[in-house]
């Protein structure tokens, strides 16, 4: 029965842990597939070209959990440091300093979220169609006001896409991995997180409990598109100019990276680690298509491959965490069972 027991515990960790398994074997076949996939300097350069995506498999991810699904995020990166900058440079020129500029992104993403999750919480909005509005009104505001590239962007304001510490490390990186620490041990081991997580799996029980669910969609929403300018932030300073195509196409992948990391389309399940793990993989896939000399198009195929396997994946991994729930249940009320029958021989 103890050994049963701990049978259950180990999958379990395993299947909330599957993503770094698959990292792990990603990594050792490139070994000896991929030339100098594991020097110092392209491990540092899978990293830094990981960060962009990375915020948008954290924010997807949270959303996820929280049992919706958010497509405009691709949009609100190129959005929010868009208007920040459209702002900064052309409305108020002598108004806004850089720093003050980067706060501005950061709150034009959480507002963008506010108005999703605003109208899905409260106006009962399918969050599909919802986001889907939304990033096709956003990305045509963009190509309306930026029909070509916004630059010079101040220096203060490129570093989080273009500084460098020692060690040649970006800055970026620091900041991505800061951000994914932080939340995970928000969801993890704040009220706030399991409230979070609760509502994402059961909202009804979440609710006649006392959880805000209304409150804690809206919240979901806004994080996922604050997350969303960060990442806007990273690319707009990478590239050292702000342009209408920021983001675009990335939202699929970001959901891949989500379910991957442990994300589920059935809500409740997920962590921010596991979701880096997610990014990582995504970009580990892409760095190595990339050395091997893969062509866009088959790379293209292969993406959407990605993202077939990410369903199947979340498929799977929903499908066995059912069966040893079951299984645990099944062995829970034999024991009890057992128990009852061993105090009536007792008794008698």
């Amino acid at each position: 029965m103890k050994l049963l027991a701990r049978s259950i515990k180990l999958q379990m960790f395993l299947i909330n842990n599957l993503i770094w398994v698959l990292v792990f074997f990603f990594f050792l076949i490139n070994l000896f597939v991929t030339p100098r996939f594991a020097s110092y300097e392209n491990i540092i350069n899978i990293l830094y070209h990981s960060a962009i995506m990375s915020m948008l498999v954290l924010g997807q991810g949270l959303v996820l959990i929280n049992g919706k699904l958010d497509l405009s995020i691709e949009s609100t990166l190129g959005f929010a440091p868009g208007i920040a900058m459209l702002l900064t440079m052309r409305v108020f020129p002598d108004s806004i300093d850089p720093v003050s500029a980067i706060v501005l992104t950061l709150v034009i993403g959480g507002m963008v979220g506010l108005f999703n999750g605003v109208c899905i919480a409260k106006l009962n909005i399918n969050p599909l169609l919802q986001t889907l509005a939304t990033m096709i009104m956003i990305r045509g505001a963009l190509l309306y006001l930026f029909p070509f590239s916004l630059f010079p962007l101040d220096p203060i304001y490129r570093l989080a896409g273009a500084g460098r510490l020692p060690g040649n490390i970006p800055v970026s990186i620091p900041i991505v991995l800061i951000i994914f620490v932080v939340l995970h041990f928000v969801l993890q081991h704040t009220p706030f997180g399991r409230n979070f997580v609760a509502t994402g799996g059961n909202p009804k029980a979440s609710y006649v409990s006392g959880v805000n669910t209304t409150k804690i969609t809206i919240y979901a929403f806004v994080i996922a598109g604050v997350l969303a300018a960060v990442g806007g932030l990273i690319a707009a300073g990478r590239q050292g100019s702000v342009s209408n195509a920021l983001g675009e196409g990335m939202v699929l992948l970001a959901f891949a990276g989500a379910l991957m990391g442990g994300a589920s389309l059935q809500g409740g399940t997920g962590t921010p680690i596991g979701m880096l793990g997610g990014a990582i993989l995504l970009g580990m896939f892409s760095n190595s298509l990339n050395m091997l000399g893969v062509g866009p198009s088959l790379i293209y195929a292969l993406k959407g491959g990605l993202i077939f396997i990410a369903l199947l994946l979340d498929l799977g991994r929903f499908r066995w965490r059912s069966h040893l729930l079951h299984v645990e249940q099944v062995q829970k009320l034999k024991t009890g069972e057992a128990k009852n029958q061993a105090v009536q021989q007792q008794t008698a």
